[in-house]
C-alpha cells in the first residue's frame, strides 16, 4: 500500500483553488485596515489560484468545443 498522497483531480484543483480565493476577498472585505505586510501575500496566492482557475475553465471549453466539432 502507497503511503504517498493523492494528487487532487482537476476538478479538486478547481475547486480548492476557487475557495481560496473566495476567503482571500472575503478577508479583504472583512479588513478595516489591512496588514501591508500580508496583503503581498494575499495578491500572489489569489493571483496563482486565478491562474488555475482560468487554466481549467479555459481546457474545458477547449473539450467542449471539441466534442462540438465531432
Amino acid at each position: 500500500m502507497s503511503s504517498e498522497p493523492t494528487k487532487p483531480t482537476e476538478s479538486e484543483s478547481y475547486l480548492k483553488n476557487y475557495q481560496k480565493l473566495k476567503q482571500i476577498a472575503e478577508a479583504l472585505r472583512e479588513s478595516n485596515e489591512p496588514d501591508i505586510d500580508q496583503l503581498v501575500d494575499l495578491i500572489n496566492e489569489a493571483n496563482e489560484a486565478y491562474k488555475q482557475c482560468q487554466a481549467r475553465i479555459e481546457a474545458v471549453e477547449k473539450a467542449i468545443l471539441a466534442e462540438e466539432k465531432l
